[in-house]
């Protein structure tokens, strides 16, 4: 398995509220015990709440968005009159200096961010309750945050390369095409300077990543690893291996259950290549993330 990350923890942005913060409209708060208790213990929280920043204070009347004329508006909910559109657009501009600090964002709901910071991992915060949505986006952040790494360390062609050897089984898991395309624009693109290529690299990463993981893709690139252990495992440890692949594509198993499996053997029989990879272990295991999937 790769080397472990730093448990240096990882700052996200996040909605107030979920923190705790009673600053929604009725003075409560929408605290999210997954976020704080979980999520908490790899990332730490840089919390902003729009409506507080641009001076709705609390309590205040519900904000709602509506289309007025092709256009997504943010008005009261009770008073159509109160259209806060243009202040909650020009308070997500102001916060750019500290939203290019982060790794991640989880909001209640924000658009100008998503444009300023496309290749940013955001992630409402009611979709969190889908395994599938909560495992994409920690795995995201994850990946950035070990983009931004490379960036630090020093961004050369043979960096870059590593790079996405290391996450292209995962960028297969996504979308085996994409990945495939991906990889192959990346070993055509060394006739350019690397810094005019890395922002189109990570777009593509980024918009690759995310898509949904199908149980379909993961059962592809489960086979391709078994691949490896073709030639040193008998025949009960290739019928156990085999039957994990299987069960987990009938929803019986969670896809932990086949990586366990391969990392057990893979401890046994190493490989550098898998060893490389980021594909079994894509965040820390303490997340639990794979047990859903």
């Amino acid at each position: 398995m790769p080397e472990s990350d730093a448990h240096e923890k990882i700052l996200l942005g996040i909605s107030s509220c979920l923190i705790g913060e009673k600053v929604r409209f009725d003075g409560g708060h929408k605290q999210n015990r997954y976020v704080l208790d979980t999520l908490g213990k790899y990332f730490s929280y840089r919390p902003f709440c729009p409506e507080m920043a641009i001076g709705l204070g609390v309590p205040r009347e519900t904000i709602r968005l509506v289309d007025i004329d092709g256009q997504r508006q943010a008005v009261g909910n009770k008073n159509a009159a109160l259209n806060v559109t243009d202040a909650l657009i020009q308070s997500a501009q102001d916060q750019q200096s500290w939203h290019r600090q982060i790794f991640g964002y989880i909001v209640i709901y924000t658009a100008t961010m998503m444009r300023n910071f496309p290749t940013l991992p955001i992630e409402e915060e009611g979709r969190l309750g889908d395994p599938v949505l909560r495992e994409g986006f920690v795995k995201r952040v994850f990946v950035y945050k070990r983009w931004h790494d490379m960036l630090a360390n020093g961004l050369d062609w043979a960096a870059l390369t590593e790079f996405h050897a290391r996450h292209k089984l995962i960028l297969y898991s996504h979308n085996q095409d994409l990945g495939r395309n991906l990889g192959r624009e990346l070993s055509a693109a060394h006739s350019q300077p690397i810094e005019d290529y890395a922002p189109s690299y990570l777009t593509q990463l980024m918009d690759i990543l995310k898509i949904y993981a199908k149980r379909s893709n993961h059962v592809n690139v489960l086979e391709h690893i078994r691949g490896y252990l073709k030639r040193d495992l008998d025949k009960s440890d290739k019928q156990e291996l085999s039957e994990s692949i299987e069960n987990y594509r009938l929803g019986l198993l969670p896809l932990i259950v086949p990586i366990t499996l391969l990392r057990h053997h893979f401890r046994k029989i190493p490989n550098e290549y898998i060893e490389r990879s980021y594909y079994m272990q894509p965040h820390p295991d303490e997340l639990m993330l794979l047990n859903s999937l």
